[in-house]
């Protein structure tokens, strides 16, 4: 005898779902479609357990609709939470590229780049995330969604967090600094006039303003940015922020600028400059510039001439070299500090895991003594120690394995820059992009400059 429930054809697609349905119609007119409950119960017994459609059900029971195929299951897709954020109560990506005049010169005088925060001030907001909700299939299976996380709290020197408020606050009046990922407020210096003999060398934790000169032989150190009114000879200036020069570098080859942040003067010539971020200047004459982001020659001049020139991400001018030939060597894709950073990461990292080796082999002999009621209480006092040293080595060594692969990503992308001139590139110019090379020969005109595979291609600005 034809069994109605031998008839009926259950699937389950791949991914578990949604289910679907078949009821074959009987070859026996007499026999009779099955109750929702004889139905039910059959698709328990193939698996299909949650999502099930009983009004769907009931019409295919009711109106015996027979020889079709209908979807009379579906599965609770999970919804991932939101993940944390922090809102920010200033521009964190203020531009900071002077302001070119109609005549074709840069306002340095304007630059407005100083972020003043008051004590008590609130600096940004902490928005916590939202909760996800798992899935489920239509065999019962739960499908776990992905929860939302906390976000890293940006809290740097001078500002503290408020649970009761969620918010990061100023614990000083000064200048605020977004750098890396922290929010740091630093307070300020000002001097009125040169750095000279008055004044002696200047070294300063937080925002320093120079009114006047920076005379040749002085060093000038600070932990914020150094702001320059007048010129800067063949002195020292390292910033861990900025360095703004209004007027411009005469270096004569003793200038030393250094900042972790970026450039901008009005000209450098016979100098030395490094910056972790961007250079910008009118002109830059015979001396040696390092980038790890980009080269700038902007205003009327926009001129670059002489020395060895290294930029990380790209170099912009108008002219490039001169009518003379002279020699002028630059290069962008290459981040050289950032490979000595990786390689001192490096060994700093194999230095640690030997030293973790000889504390574990410490510690395991004096277990041994201490399982064996052998421990001197020197001994006991040295196990302790020891135990210790071992957890923040293991703490210090995940910091740097996690610096070590944020510095290696960057190196991988290293050959990515580019040559941009907008007015000429003359003969005598020496153009490096990662591995490839080109010495030009004749004059090159509004044009891009990039690596293809180990050449360098030359493309026309439209």
């Amino acid at each position: 005898m034809e069994n109605i429930l031998e008839n009926i054809i259950v699937n389950i697609s791949s991914d578990k779902m949604k289910a679907y349905i078949t009821i074959n119609a009987p070859s026996d007119s007499d026999i009779q479609m099955p109750n929702i409950s004889e139905i039910l119960k059959y698709l328990n017994d193939k698996g299909v357990v949650y999502g099930i459609d009983e009004n769907r059900l009931n019409i295919i029971v009711n109106k015996k609709i027979f020889n079709q195929e209908l979807m009379i299951a579906e599965g609770l897709y999970p919804v991932d939470g939101i993940d944390g954020r922090i809102d920010f109560h200033f521009d964190i990506k203020k531009d900071k590229k002077p302001v070119a005049l109609d005549d074709g010169s840069v306002d340095f005088r304007n630059l407005d780049l100083i972020e003043n925060v008051r004590k008590g001030q609130i600096l940004c907001t902490i928005i916590h995330p939202l909760s996800g909700e798992n899935g489920k299939t239509v065999t019962g299976e739960i499908i776990y969604c992905k929860e939302g996380k906390e976000p890293k709290l940006p809290i740097g020197k001078n500002v503290e967090y408020s649970t009761e408020t969620d918010c990061i606050v100023s614990l000083i009046d000064g200048q605020l600094i977004y750098k890396n990922g922290k929010i740091s407020v630093y307070l300020s210096c000002e001097i009125s006039g040169d750095v000279d003999n008055s004044t002696g060398n200047i070294k300063f934790l937080g925002n320093l303003t120079i009114r006047g000169n920076v005379l040749s032989g002085f060093h000038v150190e600070a932990g914020g940015t150094v702001e320059v009114w007048g010129v800067v000879e063949g002195a020292i200036i390292k910033a861990e922020g900025d360095i703004i020069i209004r007027r411009g570098v005469q270096g004569n080859n003793k200038a030393q600028l250094i900042s972790n942040g970026s450039i901008m003067a009005r000209y450098i010539e016979h100098s030395s400059v490094s910056a972790k971020l961007d250079i910008k200047a009118e002109s830059i004459m015979h001396s040696i510039i390092k980038c790890r982001g980009k080269l700038e020659l902007i205003g009327r001049k926009g001129l670059l001439v002489g020395g060895s020139i290294s930029a990380g991400k790209e170099i912009s001018a108008k002219v490039i070299g001169s009518p003379f030939s002279t020699p002028t060597e630059i290069e962008v894709g290459i981040v050289p500090e950032l490979r000595e950073e990786y390689a001192n990461i490096k060994q700093e990292i194999l230095n640690l895991e030997n030293d973790i080796k000889k504390t574990e082999s410490i510690i395991s002999s004096l277990t041994k003594l201490k399982d064996a009621q052998m421990l001197t209480p020197k001994k006991e006092e040295l196990l302790k120690k020891s135990i210790k040293t071992k957890e923040f080595y293991d703490t210090k060594i995940i910091q740097l394995k996690n610096e070590y692969e944020t510095i290696e990503e960057r190196l991988n992308m290293e050959y990515d820059g580019k040559v941009k001139c907008l007015g000429v590139i003359y003969p005598g110019t020496k153009v490096t992009i990662g591995p490839a090379v080109m010495v030009v020969k004749e004059d090159l005109k509004y044009c891009i400059l990039y690596r293809d595979g180990v050449d360098i291609k030359v493309i026309s600005i439209t």
